[in-house]
C-alpha cells in the first residue's frame, strides 16, 4: 500500500532505522505516511498541486491559520512548532480518523504524532526553501536521502 511505503521512506528521511532504537523516526514516518497517502488517494485535489500532496498538506495548514508555521518549515531558517490540537483542527475529520485506523493509534494520537514529525519531513524535503518539483513524493524523498 502506498501509505506503507510511503511510511517506509519518510521513517528513514526522520532518522528512524530499520529495527529498534524506537523514537519518532519510523512511527511518525508511518502517520504521515497514511496522512498523504490519503491525500493522494482522495481529499488533497485542492491547491493545484498536482500528485504531490505535501503541497496539499501546506495549502491546508496555511488556510487553517498555520501559514508562519508551514512557511518556517519550507524556509531555511528554524521550524515553529505547531500542536496536535492546530493539526486536528486543520484537517478534516474523516481523514485524521482514517489515518489513526491505518497507523493504529488514536485520531489524538496520530494528531500529535503528525505535529511532532511534519516539520523535520517538510525542512528535510525542501532544503532550497522551496517545495521540491518534478517526480513523484516517493521519488522527491529519495532524492533527498541520497
Amino acid at each position: 500500500m502506498a501509505g506503507n511505503d510511503l511510511g517506509s521512506l519518510l521513517g528513514s528521511l526522520l532518522g528512524g532505522g530499520a529495527g529498534g532504537g524506537g523514537g519518532t523516526g519510523q512511527s511518525g514516518g508511518n502517520v504521515l505516511g497514511s496522512l498523504l497517502g490519503a491525500l493522494m488517494r482522495g481529499q488533497g485535489g485542492s491547491g493545484g498541486n498536482g500528485s504531490n500532496p505535501l503541497g496539499g498538506l501546506l495549502d491546508m495548514l496555511t488556510r487553517s491559520g498555520l501559514t508562519d508555521q508551514a512557511q518556517s518549515w519550507v524556509g531555511t531558517g528554524d521550524n515553529q512548532a505547531v500542536s496536535g490540537a492546530q493539526i486536528a483542527d486543520a484537517l478534516p475529520d474523516d481523514t485524521l480518523k482514517k489515518v489513526a485506523a491505518e497507523a493504529g493509534v488514536t485520531p489524538e494520537q496520530a494528531a500529535d504524532e503528525i505535529a511532532r514529525s511534519l516539520p523535520q519531513a517538510v525542512d528535510r524535503l525542501t532544503p532550497d526553501g522551496a517545495l521540491p518539483q518534478g517526480g513523484s513524493l516517493e521519488e522527491i524523498i529519495r532524492r533527498q536521502q541520497l
